[in-house]
């Protein structure tokens, strides 16, 4: 069986552009006859087939960048967004904007209807499902497809494309610290399961917090949960789970929650339990978004800076987009978190 080749690998096996490329398999009189015959004859030789994918390519740009994201109820996402429009508006693109919901399917489905003809590039942050499936055959398509991506937040090092991320576990061990310092022995982690990677970096700069100040980790104090509270029924089954965490370990003087909503769940359930925040337990969160500004109380979190995020994806996928080289070089930005400090730790 013939293996299949791409835009990319046919480019760069007759030393000629991807634009070139396809250019020749469509006959264009831009190409000389001999290579438009090469490319076609190369093509037919390894039963090459375009994909919807191959229409958007760099020599019939759209101006139009596609952001894919896994939910629009967060804060930070649409902060993300925000600086996205920002950088693509200064620079002469426009952003349209695909909902995955969490799930591989739509992820796929999003991706391939908006490269057909629609868009440049991707910015992106990886659905839940595709990270427990660990299927990312559609982001590789797509880049050697000549269409560049940029991943956001939640990333995989299986994909070579440009990242921007925050140190999630530094940010983490910031939180750890400064419930430590004021005061907790006994912390308790709200956090993700293990395949989403952001859970797994912060559960991980929570445990090394805890043993860099000779604090034993408590197997009993670590709730992994399973959604990300979107619906009423998600968020009962988040506090149901929360209160049983609670009532088990009467001992918890501090909460690390790896996002907004785990927090102020852990807040709501400590309100209905009769604990004060912060004199009885402390209660840091992870993004900092207007629900923690408002809460009573106010919550303390750790600022992943979403907009910025947002800035620096969209300036690496233009910059991508406007070289003239077609020589392969990756980035991965890491954006500094930071503490801010509010009433629910003293």
């Amino acid at each position: 069986m013939k293996r299949k080749v791409t835009l990319k690998q046919i480019a760069r096996e007759l030393d000629v552009s991807i634009s070139t490329v396809s250019k020749a398999l469509k006959n264009n009189k831009e190409i000389s006859e001999d290579t438009r015959q090469k490319v076609q004859a190369f093509a037919k030789l390894y039963n090459y087939r375009p994909n919807n994918i191959a229409l958007s390519l760099k020599n019939r740009q759209t101006k139009t960048i596609g952001v894919i994201i896994p939910e629009i109820v967060h804060h930070f996402f649409s902060k993300v967004i925000r600086g996205i429009e920002l950088v693509a508006n200064k620079r002469g693109y426009n952003v349209i904007v695909g909902l995955s919901n969490e799930s591989f399917d739509k992820e796929v489905i999003n991706m391939e209807m908006l490269a057909n003809g629609s868009i440049d590039g991707f910015i992106l942050s990886i659905s839940k499902e595709t990270l427990l499936q660990q299927d990312y055959h559609h982001f590789i398509e797509t880049i050697n497809q000549g269409m560049p991506i940029v991943m956001f937040d939640r990333i995989v090092n299986e994909v070579n494309c440009d990242k921007v991320i925050v140190d999630d576990l530094k940010g983490s061990k910031k939180a750890v610290n400064k419930l430590i310092s004021s005061g907790c022995k006994h912390i308790a982690i709200i956090t993700t399961r293990d395949y989403v990677s952001v859970g797994k970096l912060r559960t991980q700069g929570y445990l090394e917090a805890l043993n860099e100040n000779l604090i034993s980790p408590e197997s009993d104090l670590i709730l992994k949960v399973e959604n990300d509270a979107i619906s009423d029924n998600d968020l009962l089954q988040l506090e149901k789970e929360i209160e049983d965490l609670f009532k088990k370990n009467k001992n918890i003087d501090g909460v690390f929650a790896v996002n907004e909503f785990y927090a102020l769940a852990a807040m709501k359930v400590l309100r209905k339990l009769k604990k004060k925040v912060p004199e009885q337990v402390q209660v840091i969160g992870f993004t900092d978004g207007v629900l923690s500004r408002h809460a009573t109380p106010s919550l303390t979190t750790i600022s992943q800076h979403a907009q910025q995020m947002g800035e620096k994806s969209a300036e690496l996928l233009i910059n991508n987009l406007e070289r003239e080289d077609e020589e392969d070089y990756f980035k991965t930005v890491v954006i500094e978190t930071e503490l801010i400090e509010r009433e629910s730790t003293k």
